[in-house]
Formats: structure tokens, C-alpha cells, sequence
């Protein structure tokens, strides 16, 4: 009993943390980031290790060469020497050396094609790994412009399915304002057949006519004269200039 209990709350919990993951990729993502940078460090210090084993190698392979040229040298000179016993001993050495010598050598070359291929691991592994949080990214960023857009046009789609529909309130209120609209336009015009245009004619008039009597005063008093006061005084001075030419003419008979 007590067993399915936990799996009861190991599977719920399982549900809330894959819906909390769901809900946030981005810290997901952010947390695989960690562990890889987690993971390289690791790495290299392992790598680390591994070439420290190589430079040892390397120093024992230098020390054990300089012993065998020594060794040889010392054989060769006792032997000129003829100190066949010392030579032996050395070239006995020698022997040990070399054998020594060969194989910390075979050791060296396998340390290094080792760390050679650990090297690539990690560069093959990391750029790998880093291409997939790249491609993570940009797929959690499409993932929610997706959503986004899908949002959105929900959003329009049920607008359009509501707005225009029976009983909307825009709709009522275009009835309001299109009846109100019409009263005020009625009233308007109510108003306006309801004013009495006579006197204000009559008021237009003697207003024109008083403005007219002042400007003919005005004109007369500065010594102005209007065009339409000449067009009326242009028949009287023709018909005077035609009576005024027949006595200039008879002067100058004279």
C-alpha cells in the first residue's frame, strides 16, 4: 500500500515537473547549458591529467636517450681501451637502457594519440552540443512566435465571430447615435421653417440703403467720384460736347 502511494506521488510529480518544463523551455535549455559547462570542465581536467601523464613520458624518454648515449660512449671508449670487462658491463646497461628507452617511447606515442583523440572528443562533442542549444533556441523562439501568431488569431477569429452579432453593444450604439442624430437633424430643421424671414429682409434692406446714403455723402464731401457716378453723368457731357463743337467751329469762321 504504502508502495503505490509513492509511485502515486512520484507520477504526479513527474506530471508537474514535465508541465513546469513545458511551460518554461528557456530555463530547461539554460540548465543543459550549466551541465555542459559542467561537463568540459570535467573533461579537461581529465584532459589535464592525461597530458601530465604524456609529459612525464616525455622527460623519461629524454633522460633514458641521454643514458644510452652515455652508456654507449663509455662502452666504445673501454672497449678501444681494451677494458673488455667494463665494456660489458656497460653494454649490459646499454641493453637495459635501450629496452627501457623503446618502450616508455611506444607508452609516449600512445599517450599522445591518445590525448590527440580525447582533444578531438571534446571539440566534436562540444560544437555538437553547442549546435544543438543553438538549434534549441531557435526552435523555442519559432515555438512561441508560433503561439504568438496562433493567439492572435484566435483572438481575431472570435472578434469577428462576436463583433456584428445580434444584440452586440456597437451595434445598439450606432441604433442610439443614428437616432439621436436624426432628432437633432429634425429639430434643426424645425427651427429653421420656424424664423420669420420678412423682417429680417426688410431690416437688410434699409441697412443697405443707410450704408449707401452715408457713402454718397462721403463721396460728395471728400470730392470723390465713384465709377457708377460717372457711368450716370457720361450721356449729359456727351450731349454737351456735341452742342460746344459747332461754336468753336463758327469762332474760327469768324
Amino acid at each position: 500500500m504504502f508502495g503505490r502511494i509513492v509511485n502515486l506521488f512520484k507520477a504526479f510529480l513527474n506530471v508537474f515537473i514535465g508541465s513546469v518544463e513545458r511551460q518554461n523551455p528557456e530555463a530547461l535549455l539554460e540548465l543543459e547549458k550549466e551541465n555542459l559547462r559542467e561537463q568540459i570542465g570535467n573533461f579537461n581536467q581529465g584532459l589535464a591529467s592525461h597530458a601530465g601523464l604524456a609529459e612525464r613520458l616525455m622527460g623519461q624518454v629524454r633522460k633514458l636517450e641521454a643514458d644510452e648515449r652515455e652508456l654507449r660512449a663509455k662502452a666504445s671508449a673501454h672497449l678501444k681501451a681494451g677494458n673488455r670487462s667494463a665494456a660489458g658491463q656497460y653494454a649490459l646497461r646499454l641493453q637495459t637502457v635501450e629496452r627501457e628507452l623503446e618502450e616508455n617511447r611506444r607508452q609516449l606515442a600512445q599517450a599522445e594519440e591518445t590525448y590527440q583523440n580525447m582533444l578531438k572528443a571534446r571539440d566534436v562533442a562540444v560544437a555538437n552540443a553547442r549546435a544543438k542549444i543553438e538549434g534549441l533556441r531557435g526552435a523555442i523562439a519559432d515555438m512561441r512566435m508560433n503561439k504568438a501568431m496562433a493567439e492572435m488569431h484566435e483572438m481575431a477569429a472570435g472578434m469577428i465571430s462576436e463583433i456584428g452579432g445580434s444584440g452586440d453593444t456597437l451595434n445598439r450604439l450606432h441604433e442610439m447615435v443614428e437616432e439621436e442624430r436624426q432628432k437633432a437633424a429634425g429639430r434643426a430643421r424645425v427651427a429653421k421653417d420656424a424664423i420669420d424671414m420678412t423682417e429680417v429682409n426688410v431690416k437688410e434692406a434699409e441697412m443697405n440703403a443707410l450704408a449707401e446714403q452715408a457713402l454718397a455723402d462721403f463721396t460728395a464731401r471728400e470730392g470723390i467720384t465713384l465709377d457708377t457716378d460717372r457711368a450716370a453723368a457720361a450721356p449729359a457731357g456727351t450731349r454737351t460736347m456735341g452742342v460746344a463743337t459747332p461754336e468753336k467751329g463758327s469762332a474760327e469762321q469768324a
